[in-house]
């Protein structure tokens, strides 16, 4: 007779909890780019399905978090969270003040006048144009991601620590993605202001701006006498001096903001753009000239690089996917030049790879598991040798407890912070749907 099959073990019950997890958060990611995208295909189903998402993934984080065993974990890299917040913050600042200072230095009818860099990567483009379909040039044209997106991505990858999708702490993820977003801010900020780049949209700086249209007074004696003169810059060459004089101007408008006034020359204010320097920073958006590299790719970048890490599957080749449609998009309606693009790819991916000390999916406590087994493997053998299995068992032990984060919190702050996060959270959220058009 034939021997009949023993069962399949049923998997254990975390294991299926992680694949429902794994499931549930690549179907999320899907859900909430593809019912975004129905405000072009359909306004009115996206008006009713883009809050009956959030409502569910809000609640469905809600419930999870209660449950959550790594509360002490989150506890402990609460800290660095908040730093890095404050570094990011202070990044963005520095970045603001630059963007406004390199597009009013010059002026705007330089920006008018300026001819845009030539750019043989959006000329690949409006070729490809020419010879591909025209249902893939739509496809290439459609705004199927934007910038919010990727956050939004980030976001629900960060909360997905609650139902063992990625390694705990969640925190540490997001002071991971904030310090290198912080580093890489800064290093655009370091990179664009230091060389002015004309814009690929000359237009944009007289519909944005209400700036001088003349060059700051610093332009007018280092740049605006040699620009257009080869001689010129031949005699500065030469001399290793300026020459020029100022030229005949009107004067600079200088408010009187107090203890930020250094900041009148950076800025240029006109009277009409109010007495406020943050609401001129506020204004600044994007700025208008090249920013070299994007902002907009390092973003998307390092939303992928996180989503790699952390998750990996077949949604995070999606979303590089993603990725290089958002770049091509870029170059095609002109907010940046290819190589603007490029630089941010691959300065994203050395930067999220430099980061890996803040908060990595590797199994930390495995790691040190692994080196307390090697620094007890002699005892160990002897101990087997002798059959003292009280000392066996004592290694073991050591072994175990190796691997193990000390947890020097009680429970009642531990609930309490668990508590704070949910409710911060739930506001972050009704906020964002209250506050702004798409979350």
């Amino acid at each position: 007779m034939a021997r009949a099959k023993a069962p399949r073990p049923k998997p254990p019950r975390s294991a299926t909890r992680r694949l429902l997890g794994f499931c549930g958060l690549s179907f999320a990611a899907a859900a909430y780019v593809g019912i975004d995208y129905l405000r072009y295909l359909s306004p009115t189903w996206h008006e009713r399905l883009q809050p009956v998402l959030w409502a569910a993934l809000a609640l469905a984080a809600a419930g999870r978090a209660p449950f959550y065993r790594h509360w002490d974990t989150e506890l402990r890299a609460a800290l660095p969270f908040l730093g890095s917040i404050v570094f990011m913050l202070s990044a963005f600042l520095c970045e603001a003040i630059s963007v406004r200072f390199v597009s009013a230095v010059m002026g705007l009818q330089w920006h008018g006048s300026a001819a845009p860099l030539p750019d043989t990567g959006q000329w690949l483009l409006l070729a490809l144009n020419e010879k591909l379909p025209g249902s893939v040039v739509n496809l290439l044209r459609a705004h199927v991601i934007t910038l919010h997106h990727y956050l939004m991505l980030f976001m629900m990858l960060g909360f997905s620590v609650l139902f063992d999708c990625i390694k705990a702490p969640g925190l540490g993820i997001a002071t991971r993605y904030m310090v290198t977003m912080a580093i890489g801010r800064l290093l655009r900020t370091a990179t664009f202001i230091t060389t002015i780049l004309p814009s690929a949209r000359p237009w944009c700086a007289a519909g944005r701006y209400q700036i001088p249209g003349h060059p700051h007074p610093w332009a007018q004696k280092y740049y605006v006498p040699y620009a257009s003169d080869s001689h010129a810059i031949r005699g500065v060459i030469d001399n290793d001096m300026a020459y020029a004089d100022v030229q005949s101007y009107p004067g600079e408008h200088r408010p009187d903001w107090a203890r930020m006034s250094f900041l009148v020359d950076i800025l240029r204010p006109t009277p009409g753009e109010g007495p406020s320097w943050y609401h001129l920073l506020k204004k600044a958006s994007g700025g208008c000239n090249d920013l070299m590299f994007s902002g907009h790719m390092l973003v998307s970048v390092l939303t992928a690089m996180a989503w790699t890490e952390a998750y990996g599957g077949w949604i995070s080749v999606a979303i590089w996917l993603l990725v290089l449609h958002s770049a091509q998009r870029e170059i095609r309606e002109r907010h940046h030049y290819t190589v603007d693009c490029v630089v941010a790819i691959y300065v994203g991916i050395l930067l999220w790879r430099m980061t890996r000390s803040i908060w990595s999916a590797r199994d930390a406590s495995r790691a040190r598991r692994l080196a307390k087994l090697e620094e007890v493997q002699s005892r160990l053998f002897h101990a087997a040798k002798d059959s003292d299995i009280d000392e066996i068992r004592d290694l073991l032990k050591e072994v175990e407890l190796a691997g193990r984060e000390k947890k020097g919190f009680s429970q009642r702050a531990i609930l309490a912070f668990a508590a704070a996060t949910i409710m911060f959270t739930l506001t972050c959220v009704v906020l964002a749907l209250t506050l702004t058009s798409d979350g």
